[in-house]
């Protein structure tokens, strides 16, 4: 590798992004995306959602095919990072390679939080967040019965959805007082509940699995905090997930929620950036630091990276948005809604077509809407223009949206 070489630790959608955006920015200098997977780059919304019911094979979800990286002369290195030399700009590998480069970019994602009560660890318990974590699912599911769910966030609820359609009998269990409340409004939590439940799935709230129950060998079921035990021979577990930011940390790069960086997305290091899920970004938008979890946010900060790396350094400043695909209902979300003190509801929520508004201090922050594509299209562009309407025009169907945005 070259001086003036970039290395991407992560194959994911901020890795590949970046990797790409740097390419059409005319970036000739070698790059180098190093993948601690045994495929190509791909996608991972579709692992909890379209994959996991069985549409299509895992070639599906491939970002694109090799031939991609040969013509665009990306080096794709299976191997995995295991420590930053700063001093001498050098890379280890675990396979006992180090690499030089010009510019490192940490695109080191997340894992999942892992479950600690007791029989955790048995075959039955399972994650969902890569693709062999998914294959192993799809097929799973085909003989299983009975799945508990710990968990009532995005990725549960897709997952109890999905096992519900195919005929499993499903419980999810989660210790807050309602599902999603870290992500949406009570608004969309209570009609997610009640869709869920209509469709038979058991949903049980303000209780915590206090250990995973066996015969010696399988999962029969979990026991709750409150004495009850609900039978399962498969358990999925989507509790959250940690930033992985050993890697920076151990380099000796600040770190506290995620790898913390700067606005143009920069550790304390300037030959070393940090984009995704595993970045604790400052935000002026929204005042602060923030670490966020999305597509959105990985894509477009792998963007920023690029134009910056291609001599047009701006302040990341995007606007994040999120989706979640629960049965026959989509979920989307635009801005975000923490600290809203007041929530104006658009649409007809019987026709399972409304949107929440979200507001803070009069002003919109945010749109969570249900099966209300063209809401969420108006919220990215009404908050990306940093305008707003009144919580009087959000409630009246009368009012075009569109007039706000003229």
């Amino acid at each position: 590798m070259t001086p003036g070489s970039v290395l991407v630790v992560g194959s994911g959608h901020a890795g590949f992004q970046l990797a790409s955006s740097l390419r059409q920015h005319g970036f000739g200098e070698p790059i180098c995306l190093i993948n601690d997977e045994a495929h190509l780059p791909y996608q991972r919304p579709p692992l909890s959602k379209a994959y996991l019911k069985g549409a299509g094979g895992a070639d599906t979800l491939m970002f694109r095919p090799d031939k991609f990286y040969r013509e665009q002369n990306v080096e794709l290195i299976a191997d995995r990072a295991v420590a930053i030399d700063r001093a001498r700009h050098r890379l280890l590998l675990a396979s006992g390679a180090s690499l030089q480069y010009g510019h490192l970019a940490l695109a080191t994602g997340a894992r999942n939080r892992l479950l600690d009560i007791p029989n955790a660890n048995l075959a039955d318990v399972r994650y969902l967040r890569t693709l062999d974590e998914s294959e192993a699912l799809r097929l799973r599911i085909a003989s299983a019965r009975h799945v508990v769910v710990i968990g009532a966030g995005f990725i549960g609820l897709e997952f109890a959805a999905t096992a519900r359609a195919k005929g499993l009998e499903v419980d999810v269990i989660e210790l807050g007082a309602r599902v999603m409340a870290r992500a949406v409004t009570a608004e969309i939590s209570d009609f997610f509940q009640e869709r869920h439940t209509a469709a038979g799935i058991r949903i049980h709230l303000g209780v915590q699995a206090t250990s995973i129950e066996s015969d010696g060998t399988v999962v029969t079921g979990v026991s709750l905090s409150d004495g009850r035990h609900v039978p399962a021979d498969l358990v999925v577990v989507g509790v959250g997930v940690l930033p992985n930011v050993e890697l920076a940390r151990e380099a000796g790069l600040p770190v506290a929620s995620g790898i913390i960086v700067d606005e143009q997305l920069l550790t304390a290091d300037p030959d070393i950036s940090a984009i995704g899920d595993c970045a604790l970004f400052a935000s002026p938008r929204f005042g602060g630091s923030l670490r966020l979890e999305s597509v959105q946010n990985a894509t477009d900060q792998a963007r920023c990276v690029a134009a910056r790396l291609t001599g047009d350094a701006t302040t990341y400043d995007g606007l994040p948005w999120f989706w979640s695909d629960q049965g026959e209902d989509k979920l989307q979300i635009a801005g975000l809604t923490t600290g809203y003190d007041r929530v104006v509801v658009r649409g007809d929520r019987e026709q399972r077509s409304f949107s929440a508004f979200c507001y803070k201090s009069g002003q919109l922050v945010g749109i969570e809407s249900i099966n209300r594509a063209s809401d969420h299209v108006f919220g990215r562009r009404v908050l990306g223009l940093n305008r707003s309407i009144e919580p009087e025009q959000a409630a009246d169907l009368s009012f075009d949206l569109k007039a706000a945005l003229t």
